[in-house]
């Protein structure tokens, strides 16, 4: 089932599973996420939780116990309830269940609100331990931003232009898809990294240093352009399918499990440890137009 709200220059849509932002619109009617096409990418902007990325052999270890789990984490597949619902906000929340413990021992609630912005709309996470023991997670997101914004456009004709210069070292993912110890430059033009059909051919980009807290994508067809911020995020991917008419621009709190880890979840790098009684929150922001 999906929740829209909308004003005059902006319309988005949510689904209960995943609380999943599936449409954002501008007035003239561009859809500006991926449509999800199962084909080639069947998702269109899922939130990460309780990790981000792959662990080591799909397990980890806590209180002395080994569980499986499956890349990104499960809430992105489970579905959320609406607890909270007006003309200009949705909020959606997932809480423990007996099928969360199966392979996530932790009490948690994860409180995911949408909140319309004048061009554009605000999306926030918010992590609650109502345990007796700390709560060890990852939180990202994973938006698809379309590549389609008028007729005949190709990949070539995008780019995405950072908020401050930027030295760009990606962190290559080895075979097994955990980080690797080998990094490798991305050259800018300036601030701008334009998009084409090879860049993504070793898989994401995993910048693990940022200057940047906002990241737009532009193109050189149309004075559009679509931006996304993420203050206080540490981390940020960027990823398509090779050569697909999109790009996803993906802010994190934490990544995959490096290359070699022992799988203890504790001592993840990039796990947070959420003592009991509090909340973590986390918020990023996409404007259009």
């Amino acid at each position: 089932m999906n929740e829209m709200i909308r004003n005059g220059r902006v319309a988005v849509s949510v689904r209960r599973q995943g609380a999943e932002l599936c449409g954002l619109k501008g007035a003239d009617g561009t859809e500006y996420l991926w449509q999800a096409d199962p084909a080639v990418w069947g998702r269109h902007a899922p939130v990460l939780f309780p990790i981000v990325g792959k662990l080591a052999g799909d397990r980890y270890t806590t209180g002395g116990r080994a569980y499986s789990m499956n890349q990104h984490g499960f809430a992105r597949d489970m579905e959320f309830d609406l607890v909270e619902s007006s003309a200009g906000s949705l909020t959606y929340r997932l809480s423990a269940s007996a099928a969360t413990r199966a392979q996530y021992p932790f009490y948690f609630a994860l409180t995911r609100r949408y909140r319309l912005l004048e061009s554009g709309v605000e999306i926030s996470n918010e992590v609650t331990n109502p345990g007796a023991e700390s709560l060890l997670f990852s939180i990202g997101e994973h938006p698809g931003f379309a590549l389609t914004w008028g007729a005949g456009d190709r990949v070539e004709d995008y780019a995405l232009e950072f908020e401050q210069a930027e030295s760009l070292d990606t962190v290559l993912l080895g075979p097994d898809h955990l980080l690797s110890s080998q990094t490798e430059r991305v050259p800018l033009d300036g601030r701008v990294l334009p998009l084409r059909g090879d860049l993504f051919d070793k898989d994401a980009l995993i910048f693990l240093s940022l200057k940047s807290r906002q990241v737009a994508l532009v193109s050189r067809k149309h004075r559009r352009r679509l931006t996304v911020s993420f203050p206080g995020f540490p981390q940020l991917g960027i990823w398509a399918k090779p050569g697909a008419p999109f790009v996803c621009i993906e802010p994190w709190y934490g990544h995959a499990d490096p290359h070699g880890h022992n799988g203890e979840l504790a001592i993840k790098p990039g796990i947070i440890a959420l003592n009991p009684g509090k909340s973590f929150v986390c918020t990023w922001r996409v404007r259009v137009g």
